[in-house]
């Protein structure tokens, strides 16, 4: 079964769990690791013959246009993370309108095409703050993947579903393809991506992704950030927990990684996105 690969494609001085400490106005004070990184990822995914999508960052976008521009012509998806990392339920809805606009106009203008896709920084959209998807729809886009549909302090919506399903607004239905979980009895384990990915150890994603294949005949959503395959980058300041959550496991990501691009078949989420669109409409009862 084919898979989603994605990336959110931002440097690590961005991660929201250092934003109390680092301001947007000294993100160029620091020294990049971006192109560093995706050198990296690009020579792991043509050896695997593999086509990702990108949700990139407007501000990365800005400082590095010739990353995203190589990126496109190698064949990935370009979407959008957002232009300043701001989490959408701290915004009004004009100031997300504006920023995902900003954001979504120079990712087009870089890649020379429509930009479909969008995530939400830390997964933000959530049953609070779903009023963005109206936001979305308006502004063009076709499908989003912010929602966890898992308990968390921080972001999730354990009501939503755990696949696919469509958003209907004013302007037209969105697709949203959540990120991975498991359903265990009551509760939900989410697997697949950012620290969930870099902690578990990979035989326990490999079967879960397996699972989700098999038993429940479902696509995986997998994602993951440059940042997290560079043991290197420099060292930030935060809490305690910031920095396990940050910090632990990045020696480990990219064998990780290559693993995950030997033993499942991988394409860019607007693919799976557009079958399963597809399979929704020909299906009797339409769903």
């Amino acid at each position: 079964m084919k898979n989603a690969l994605t990336f959110d494609l931002e440097d690590y001085m961005h991660v929201s769990a250092f934003s109390d400490n680092l301001a947007a106005a000294e993100w160029s004070d620091c020294v990049s690791r971006v192109e560093h990184n995706i050198d990296r990822l690009l020579e792991m995914l043509d050896s695997s013959c593999c086509s990702a999508t990108f949700f990139v960052l407007g501000w990365v976008a800005q400082k590095h246009p010739q990353v995203i521009r190589r990126i496109a012509s190698l064949g990935h998806e370009i979407a959008c993370h957002s232009m300043w990392h701001r989490l959408v339920y701290e915004l009004t809805p004009a100031e997300f309108r504006a920023d995902s606009y900003e954001a979504k106009t120079l990712l087009e203008d870089l890649c020379g095409k429509p930009v479909k896709g969008y995530r939400a920084p830390s997964f933000s959209i959530t049953k609070n703050s779903r009023w963005a998807l109206e936001i979305l729809r308006d502004l063009g886009f076709t499908y989003d993947s912010s929602i966890f549909p898992i308990k968390h302090p921080d972001y999730g919506d354990v009501e939503a579903s755990r696949f696919p399903f469509l958003v209907q607004t004013p302007g037209g239905h969105l697709a949203e393809f959540p990120l991975p979980t498991l359903q265990v009895r009551t509760k939900r384990a989410p697997f697949g991506g950012g620290a969930y990915f870099r902690i578990l150890p990979y035989a326990y994603t490999r079967w879960a992704i397996s699972y989700v294949n098999g038993r429940e005949d479902r696509p995986v959503c997998i994602y993951l950030h440059p940042w997290e395959i560079d043991a290197e980058q420099p060292r930030m300041k935060g809490s305690l927990t910031s920095r396990l959550r940050h910090y632990i496991g990045l020696r480990g990501t990219e064998s990780k990684l290559r693993n995950l691009l030997r033993d499942f078949q991988f394409v860019p989420l607007h693919v799976l996105v557009e079958e399963w669109d597809a399979g929704r409409n020909s299906s009797p009862a339409g769903s």
